[in-house]
């Protein structure tokens, strides 16, 4: 009994590695307010208020809020 081996097809072409797309470049509503921002900020809504103090938080969400809602 005689047998024959299958060829390796040579013809099939090499496959390219998946090409990755590039990410976009980052858009103004993926931009972040820096530590000191957002602090200048808050002493800013805190110098307003005639610098009174026990609403540290609310001025710093405030100043959070107000920079990142000018990013999007």
């Amino acid at each position: 009994m005689v047998q024959t081996a299958k060829k390796a097809s040579t013809s099939q072409k090499p496959r390219k590695p998946a090409t990755r797309k590039k990410a976009a470049p980052t858009s103004i509503t993926q931009m972040k307010a820096s530590h000191e921002q957002i602090a200048q900020l808050a002493h800013k809504f805190w110098a307003e208020r005639g610098q009174q103090h026990g609403h540290h938080e609310e001025d710093w969400l405030r100043a959070e809020q107000e920079l990142l809602g000018k990013a999007s």
